[in-house]
């Protein structure tokens, strides 16, 4: 790529009076939207940090919540062009962001659970989903097949009984060992998110490291969820 090329290189937000535009994938020039895409800023020290609350200040760029696609960005060394700055993407900038989402995932969990909008235990989510009121389900990697698959059963019953376009997603992100760690007393082995601000701010969230962990795609809907890595 050439000096000419580089200077058209997209993704400059610009920021300007709390509006932010030009939200285009530095990597694979597709343009998206704040769900789909996660923003980075310089730090003061030339680091190049992820946004993930499009807060920061100054010139930022984009890049698809994608996993390979942000250590892509790095090994290619498109953020120093696409910030238009002599910054220093960190090779762990890939995980840096699954860390970040996962923090914000499991906090919003727990916000959710203190709001009545989280409930925890195989028989209250399985209530939850069979009277229509759970957005999402969660389980741990460590639960056993035979709680899962009750879940999944109540799951298809509400598709089919009310002929919904798709099933009440369902993922599967950390052990009970990390659960412990990251939620402390609200770890559980089966969870489901409620109706209600918080519940829905943990199924976007949800979808999105599910997203990133999965090169975009989500598998949430089919009960398997994605394995950390």
């Amino acid at each position: 790529m050439n000096a000419a090329q580089s200077d058209e290189l997209p993704g400059d937000d610009g920021v300007a009076g709390g509006e932010m535009n030009g939200r285009t994938c530095i990597v694979t020039r597709e343009s998206g939207t704040p769900e789909t895409l996660i923003r980075f800023v310089a730090a003061p020290d030339g680091a190049v940090v992820p946004d993930l609350k499009r807060e920061l200040p100054g010139r930022g760029c984009w890049v698809k919540a994608e996993r390979a696609l942000v250590d892509k960005a790095v090994a290619k060394r498109l953020f120093a062009r696409a910030l238009k700055a002599d910054v220093k993407a960190s090779d762990d900038l890939g995980a840096m962001v699954d860390r970040l989402l996962v923090k914000q995932l499991t906090g919003m969990m727990n916000l959710a659970r203190k709001a009545g909008q989280l409930v925890i235990g195989s028989m209250k989510v399985d209530a939850a989903v069979r009277s229509g009121e759970a957005l999402a389900v969660f389980h741990s990697l460590d639960a056993a097949d035979d709680g899962v698959r009750k879940i999944d059963q109540a799951r298809k019953a509400w598709h089919l009984g009310m002929e919904t376009e798709e099933e009440i997603p369902s993922f599967r992100f950390f052990n009970d060992a990390e659960l412990e760690e990251l939620m402390g007393q609200n770890a559980f082995i089966h969870a489901a998110a409620l109706a209600g601000q918080a519940g829905e701010g943990v199924v976007k969230r949800a979808n999105l490291l599910e997203q990133y962990r999965n090169g975009g795609q989500s598998r949430a809907s089919g009960g398997a969820g994605r394995q950390r890595q």
